[in-house]
């Protein structure tokens, strides 16, 4: 069954992420450790601790009312680790415990897991090597509070370490659907105060629990600048962030072959742009220093030049793309500079996947807004529809809001401002952060929110409509029908027609029948469920040859019948 192949492609990436824990006790990694260990390691002890509020001194954790957590740390690497580490310690339980889960998930066998372990014990041997070592001090501090449940699989830094290359992995296997971020920057007439504006979603899906916990970081490091990232307890690389200098840095995937050997996670290359560039210059020659083992398109936003350029990387690649329009800038998931023209990864990117189209979207909505400000651009990060705003199904990966996203992140840098969307996706309140305050504020007060609440964007109203519930509806019905195809059970035609109707535009609904259809060998069901879902925007052309070539066969078997 198709839907058997999908899952062996799910079954190998599970292999390559437990590839970041495997059984091998990494001697360089664990040397370096004990150096660690022998340094004076401050103690630390919680000053305040309540439901939503914990603190060390001036630096804390706070749960606010749209249900971010805000961390706020300083101080020098092991400092920063050790502090990030006792303040969030049961979210870092809990990411640790949810991405496990997803690996388990995926490969319920413990002997396969086993067996998983023993197939990559070189892969990371020298990803310490890669990360400096002021990062490697602040992850050696976070590792303290791990929590001890997989130690089995390995100690607590060297778990650390290779977490940090798990968004890359998840880079190299996109055409999982575990990314396909989208990003747009806007000045000059096309801004409504004529300053740079960015707007990003960050779509990486690792499962529903991953994304829970929405990690608000601002770091006042002992040296270079200030800032603020969004994302998850455990990792103290950057996928979204913006600096106390006005320089923003967000990440989007480009097609990658699977990686086989470890270099610099790419979400570390972003950290050190953030923490020590503030222009162009200084986070070009910060990229170009890093070997990385994906591929990559840096989007970086300048209050000092007030734009943005993208910074295209890969294994064995660099260019810098700025855009020929003189006042905007767009970013898919695939490259665009001159250098790439023709790289096959690419092309194949190009042709194969939903990025263009993706690319078209934001098009379209840059030239059809004119003045853009943060609420305008997170309706446009919202927009769930197609070109031509043509409905095209919920959770259609070739939308703007494919309703998966982790975060969505909105940035005005010459005003120091910030927007983060609430859960769930982008669809939540986007909360605003004014890092002029933040930074400038000595003495914050106590159990209280680092927002600018006054300049909060509503959700999404979608959130309260038949069609959202519905959706979410369907999202619970199509892991039982996935289930369900997964283990060969039978599946009742009511409980067909109960999960298209919760998602009647989208193409996978009809596809994933006509296929149970033809495995049942109903070729005229089939048929007419296959050519149902031909008709739907088709999200990749991979999955249009795929209905393609059942309806071929089912043709055939009628000429011969």
């Amino acid at each position: 069954m198709i839907y058997l192949k999908r899952m062996m492609k799910k079954y190998w990436l599970a292999i390559w992420i437990a590839s970041l824990f495997s059984s091998c006790a990494l001697n360089g990694a664990l040397k370096e450790k004990a150096k660690f260990e022998q340094q004076t390691i401050p103690t630390l002890r919680l000053t305040d601790s309540t439901d939503n509020y914990l603190s060390i001194g001036s630096n804390f954790l706070f749960h606010n009312a749209q249900g971010l957590w805000e961390l706020y740390v300083s101080g020098n690497p092991i400092e920063l680790g050790l502090k990030t580490g006792i303040l969030t310690q049961s979210l870092y339980a809990y990411q640790e415990k949810a991405f496990f889960s997803k690996i388990q998930e995926f490969i319920p066998s413990q002997r396969k897991q086993k067996w998983m372990m023993k197939l990559t014990k070189v892969y990371n041997r020298n990803i310490h090597k890669y990360i400096p070592i002021a990062y490697r001090k602040e992850i050696f501090g976070l590792s303290r509070y791990a929590s001890p449940r997989y130690d089995s699989l390995m100690d607590p830094y060297q778990r650390n370490l290779f977490l940090h290359g798990a968004h890359d992995l998840g880079h190299a296997f996109q055409d999982l659907a575990l990314v396909g971020c989208s990003s747009l920057a806007a000045w000059g007439p096309k801004s409504a105060d004529g300053e740079l504006i960015i707007g990003r979603n960050f779509d990486f899906y690792a499962g529903d629990d991953f994304s829970h916990n929405k990690l608000i970081t601002i770091v006042k490091p002992d040296s270079g600048y200030s800032f603020l990232s969004v994302g998850w307890a455990g990792m103290i690389g950057v996928v979204s962030g913006m600096n106390s200098a006005g320089l923003t840095v967000t990440l989007n995937a480009g097609k990658s072959s699977i990686p086989w050997a470890a270099k610099t996670p790419i979400s570390i290359v972003a950290r050190e742009i953030l923490q020590y560039a503030r222009n162009f210059k200084e986070a070009i020659a910060i990229a170009k220093k890093h070997p990385i083992f994906i591929s990559e398109s840096l989007m970086i936003g300048s209050a000092d030049e007030d734009r943005a350029i993208l910074i295209e990387m890969s294994p064995h690649k660099f260019a810098v793309f700025e855009s020929d329009n003189a006042n905007y800038l767009l970013c898919t998931n695939h490259f665009q500079s001159s250098t790439y023209q023709s790289d096959k990864r690419n092309q194949k990117q190009i042709e194969e996947s939903h990025s263009v189209y993706r690319h078209q979207l934001l098009t379209e909505q840059l030239q059809q807004q004119d003045k853009l400000t943060a609420p305008k651009v997170a309706a446009i990060l919202r927009d769930r529809n197609g070109l031509k705003n043509k409905e095209i199904g919920y959770g259609n990966e070739k939308a703007l809001n494919q309703l998966l996203a982790h975060h969505g992140v909105i940035f005005q840098p010459k005003k120091r401002l910030v927007w983060i969307s609430a859960n769930p996706y982008q669809l939540g309140e986007f909360v605003c952060y004014d890092l002029n305050k933040i930074f400038d504020n000595k003495a914050h007060q106590p159990a209280s929110t680092l927002a600018n609440t006054a300049l909060n964007i509503p959700q999404d109203t979608f959130l309260n409509s038949k069609a959202y519930r519905d959706y979410e509806e369907y999202r619970k019905r199509d892991r039982i029908i996935d289930h369900k195809l997964k283990s060969d059970q039978e599946i009742t035609e009511s409980e067909w027609q109960e999960y298209q109707k919760l998602n009647p535009l989208f193409w996978a609904v009809y596809y994933k029948r006509g296929t149970y259809y033809f495995e049942q060998k109903r070729y005229d069901e089939a048929l007419k469920q296959l050519q149902q879902a031909d008709s739907c925007e088709v999200t990749t052309l991979v999955d249009r040859k795929k209905i393609a070539s059942y309806i071929h066969k089912i043709e055939k078997k009628g000429d011969n019948r």
